[in-house]
């Protein structure tokens, strides 16, 4: 938990992706995060949160359906989003903040 708080507390905006991996939107979620991620190179960072694994931090964060993206600037969540947006809105979203 140390190292995540370190992550979403940077000045980059950090992109969460909480998912299942039971989920069928999430496994769809992976290839559009993969392209924002060679589209947004070093302006952002993307983690990916296995709500199973991880339930205390899903629980703080109030996940409560998968996919829920999480944008993170200075440990402030700045955008949320649950289901599946298109790509278009995800690297929209994270310019705003960079």
């Amino acid at each position: 938990m140390g190292k995540f708080n370190e992550i979403i507390n940077s000045t980059t905006p950090t992109l969460v992706d909480f998912y299942a991996t039971w989920c069928g939107p999430c496994k769809m979620m992976s290839p559009l995060l993969e392209q924002v991620a060679s589209e947004m190179g070093d302006e952002t960072k993307i983690i990916k949160i296995d709500i199973d694994k991880n339930r205390d931090t899903a629980a703080q964060y109030g996940i409560r359906s998968v996919p829920t993206l999480l944008l993170f600037k200075e440990g402030d969540i700045v955008w949320r989003q649950s289901g599946l947006p298109p790509k278009s809105m995800i690297t929209e979203s994270i310019k705003k903040f960079i």
